[in-house]
């Protein structure tokens, strides 16, 4: 702890923001680094705890506090204090693969769980990751570093999410050969297509293949394993085989009206806007633009989000988001204490930069849709909601129960489903011929990370559901732990 009263000296100051409306202007990252001087400020403001629950990684109340990939960070939010950034980083990525990612699209657990935040403002561990990992770009530090030595063994990594790609880099620094598949035609996964570009720009992801390829990993894009090419080819060519294709299967909402056209998964919507502004043409499909249009989107969490910010930057004409759970509290509850995650009202990007033009909060708690209507051309254009509440019944279980008498009729020109995921596709998994469990996952445990095949390892959403990328880069690394044995036993 180099300054033992900076927590008491220092006020929290997050990195500076681009004004809501000039930012929707533009598809690019909106965040303005603090000064150094500043910066140091708030790595002082770590207190080094006895216990660090920021980097814990643990399930409390069936929830995760604290960095599941156990980032050493109050040894680096010291570092930063002192000025000595090059040992920050060091520490840094002896546990974490890509801290550029997480820097930018993690809902800071570790933030949730500190101890500054249980009377205070939490120390800003994510943008003091963010300044670390970039000041070692922009400095040189960040280099390819290709193994020396090679094992001989062969392993393909189906799928280049986070998990595949932190398992791939593990792998290859143990000496093993790996080849990724990839079905898109760029590397990154939902990363790259599914989380919008001014929340995490391309370039960044580039960046960090570009090194992954210097340091001996093959990439195959435009590959759709299943598809293109069956688990039994994979098999002759390589002595493992480690599936990390997320849980890509998309919820879907069974209520009247639902085939009409404008009616989109949420996914479907991102990917075809972010290939639009890369300039990507492959698997792209017909243009799902919002502009002038009155936009529905059912769920929230981050991609209903970003889907309210990606509809505001094609210049929609409205945009309402339904969420079928009650409003947050401002403040954590007694029955959610620190340091649990936190379960508390959020203001994201999207509906920061919604109230800022349209003066209200888009979102709809307590609704549920009821039915879509279309015109003469088959395209919707309306649908129906009705208010819900949660009520407890005699076994002690929460239930949804309409109110009568409050249904409500809604424009809607587009609609975009952004209520999660159940799995992992079915043509995959049929393909390798793997075990499912209920949840619509790859069966396998986080000891070994086996498949009901020998020579078969999961890893990331594809195993554990959908979850964070900070998730998927922990699972990436251990189930790339679990191959090493396999192989080298």
């Amino acid at each position: 702890m180099g300054k033992t009263t900076g927590f008491m000296e220092f006020s929290r100051k997050n990195c500076s923001r681009e004004d809501a409306l000039s930012r929707i202007n533009h598809w690019n990252e909106f965040d303005t680094p603090l000064t150094e001087e500043v910066r140091k400020e708030q790595g002082a403001r770590c207190m080094d705890c006895g216990v660090p629950f920021c980097q814990s990684g643990i399930m409390l109340n069936g929830m995760a506090t604290g960095c599941p990939l156990h980032n050493l960070i109050p040894e680096w939010n010291n570092f930063v204090y002192l000025g000595k950034w090059k040992l920050g980083l060091e520490r840094l990525l002896k546990t974490s693969n890509f801290p550029e990612f997480t820097s930018r699209v993690c809902p800071a657990l570790c933030e949730n769980a500190c101890t500054c935040g249980l009377h205070g403002d939490a120390v800003t561990v994510k943008a003091n990751e963010k300044y670390l990992i970039e000041k070692g770009f922009s400095e040189g530090i960040i280099k390819a570093n290709p193994p020396q030595i090679r094992t001989g063994k062969k392993v393909a990594v189906i799928g280049s999410g986070p998990s595949g790609l932190a398992c791939s880099d593990f792998l290859n620094k143990l000496g093993h050969s790996v080849t990724v598949y990839e079905r898109e035609d760029r590397v990154g996964g939902l990363m790259m297509y599914g989380i919008p570009n001014m929340k995490l720009e391309k370039t960044v992801i580039e960046r960090r293949v570009n090194l992954l390829k210097e340091e001996g990993i093959t990439f195959k894009t435009c590959v759709n394993v299943g598809i293109d090419i069956t688990f039994n080819e994979l098999d002759k060519d390589y002595d493992a085989i480690v599936v990390t294709i997320g849980a890509s299967k998309p919820r879907d909402l069974n209520v009247p009206g639902r085939e009409l056209n404008g009616i989109h998964f949420a996914v479907k919507y991102l990917t075809n806007n972010t290939k639009r502004v890369v300039g990507s043409v492959f698997n792209k499909g017909a243009d799902i633009i919002a502009t002038d249009k009155d936009v529905i989107v059912i769920g929230g969490g981050d991609t209903g989000t970003d889907c309210v910010g990606t509809a505001l930057r094609q210049g929609c004409k409205s945009v309402n988001q339904f969420e079928i759970m009650g409003e947050p509290l401002k403040s954590r509850g007694e029955n959610n204490p620190w340091p649990e995650y936190a379960k508390i009202l959020k203001v994201d990007y999207g509906q920061e930069e919604y109230i800022a033009k349209f003066g209200h909060d888009p979102r709809r708690y307590l609704t549920s849709v009821k039915e879509f209507y279309g015109d003469e051309n088959g395209d919707v254009k309306s649908l129906k909601t009705v208010d819900v509440e949660w009520v407890k019944g005699e076994n002690g279980r929460m239930s949804l129960k309409e109110i009568e008498g409050s249904e409500k009729i809604w424009n809607a020109d587009l609609v975009l489903i952004a209520m999660g995921f159940t799995g992992v596709e079915d043509y995959i998994a049929k393909d390798l011929e793997v075990e499912l469990n209920s949840r619509g996952s790859i069966n396998a445990t986080d000891v070994d990370y086996k498949t009901s095949k020998d020579n078969v390892f999961v890893a990331g959403d594809a195993r554990r559901g959908p979850s964070l990328v900070v998730w998927g880069i922990a699972e990436g690394r251990n189930a790339a732990l679990s191959v090493d044995k396999y192989l080298m036993e």
